[in-house]
């Protein structure tokens, strides 16, 4: 599968702690090997449209939506607290 960002994500990694930004690389590179791996929880996060989430490390989420059939936009990277706030408002 194949990702893009949006403006927005970039400003959101960008604000991330270091060690969080290595580890969203990190498990970006398993991402893009294996976007089914166990340890990326990677899932389909509401019913009405297709937007996936995906672990970014321990306490850490991102967000993307499936804009064709093979591509990811990544529009949001963050804490699991607001990630939390933000799904409520999917």
């Amino acid at each position: 599968m194949k990702s893009e960002l949006t403006q927005e994500f970039v400003e959101c990694f960008r604000n991330l702690p270091e060690r969080v930004k290595q580890t969203a690389r990190k498990n970006y590179r398993l991402w893009k090997q294996n976007h089914h791996h166990p340890s990326l929880e990677f899932k389909k996060v509401n019913t009405s449209e297709p937007v996936y989430s995906v672990r970014a490390g321990i306490g850490w989420r991102a967000l993307g939506v499936v804009k064709y059939p093979d591509t990811i936009v990544w529009f949001w990277i963050g804490p699991h607290s607001e990630y939390d706030k933000l799904l409520k408002n999917l």
